[in-house]
């Protein structure tokens, strides 16, 4: 198990190395300091769909979660983290397949594409 996906276990969302690796290279290419916002909101093939941006650290709320990964930060907002908690989240760089993963051990359902579900 990596330092990263040790540490989130502890703080209810998990990111694989392959993922923090990925954002990491992401947020580098915006040029600046900025937290990754992972949320769900209403709509998709099954009710909800993840969301995730970059963010900048002054739009951070009280009503917000802020993980660090060895120096990476993430953010939830607490509602959204009711339906994300234990969320894993990896990457893979198939070419069919590919992108972002979302295991969530909350939906009762997801969508074929993964990028939605239903509690």
């Amino acid at each position: 198990m990596t330092q990263a996906t040790t540490q989130s276990q502890q703080r209810g969302i998990q990111v694989s190395e392959s993922a923090l690796r990925h954002v990491k290279l992401l947020q580098e290419r915006q040029g600046k300091d900025l937290y990754l916002r992972v949320g769900v909101r209403q709509g998709g093939c099954s009710g909800m769909s993840y969301m995730m941006d970059f963010e900048e650290p002054s739009k951070i709320t009280a009503q917000d979660e802020v993980f660090d990964y060895d120096g990476f930060k993430i953010v939830c907002d607490r509602k959204s983290l009711l339906y994300l908690y234990g969320l894993m989240l990896d990457y893979s760089d198939a070419m069919i397949g590919g992108g972002f993963q979302f295991t969530n051990p909350n939906a009762t359902q997801t969508c074929g594409c993964g990028k939605s579900f239903g509690v």
